[in-house]
């Protein structure tokens, strides 16, 4: 696991907090963030609207990096994962605008779907496979940030009153995920090595 997918893990929801932090504080004071989504400081009318789409680009651009660095997942997860910055880019080139976008829309569907999904391609069985990468953690991983996708869903449907809430943890916590499983790979001993070979010399034989 190279340095730099580490590196670009943890980029992420360091951008995304920054990114959604700076761009709802620039927004007039009526703008309620508990009740936007992210979408909405990225649109047409946006008071500076760059900065959260800049963050989309960024975002999607590291995780595009981290799943060309998680080399230990499965292949699948990994085409899965660069996908979702893909689908990530596109809502950033496909702003919401008022009365709605189905381009926009249609983007970040994929987007979210994606990062729901990519964890149940990625694992990986054998002897050293990374906690991160086993399938039991893998299909929770998804299990989880489906139902806070699907929360958010619920909000947006209905326009709640914690759409903007739920969004905003949903995001984090798919955001999150890809460090994770960073880190049990860093921590972990590689799933293609074998089990070490004792050295006789070094028992004294």
């Amino acid at each position: 696991m190279p340095w730099w997918g580490g590196a670009s893990a943890a980029a992420v929801p360091v951008l995304l907090v920054a990114g959604l932090t700076a761009a709802a504080r620039l927004q007039p004071p009526r703008f309620d963030a508990g009740n936007n989504t992210l979408s909405a400081l990225a649109a047409d009318g946006a008071r500076d609207s760059w900065i959260m789409t800049i963050t989309f680009v960024a975002v999607a651009a590291c995780d595009i990096v981290t799943a060309l660095a998680l080399r230990p997942a499965a292949r699948a997860g990994r085409i899965a994962l660069t996908g979702t910055g893909l689908a990530c880019m596109m809502v950033a080139a496909f702003p919401d605008h008022p009365g709605g976008s189905p381009s926009h829309a249609y983007c970040a569907g994929a987007a979210v779907a994606g990062q729901v999904l990519w964890p149940s391609f990625a694992w990986r069985r054998g002897p050293g496979v990374p906690w991160g990468l086993r399938p039991a953690t893998c299909v929770a991983a998804s299990v989880a940030l489906a139902a806070l996708a699907l929360w958010f869903g619920a909000e947006l449907v209905v326009h709640g009153a914690q759409m903007g809430v739920s969004e905003r943890i949903a995001g984090l916590a798919q955001a999150a995920w890809p460090l994770c499983v960073v880190s049990s790979c860093r921590r972990g001993r590689p799933a293609s090595l074998p089990d070490p070979v004792p050295d006789d010399s070094a028992l004294g034989a």
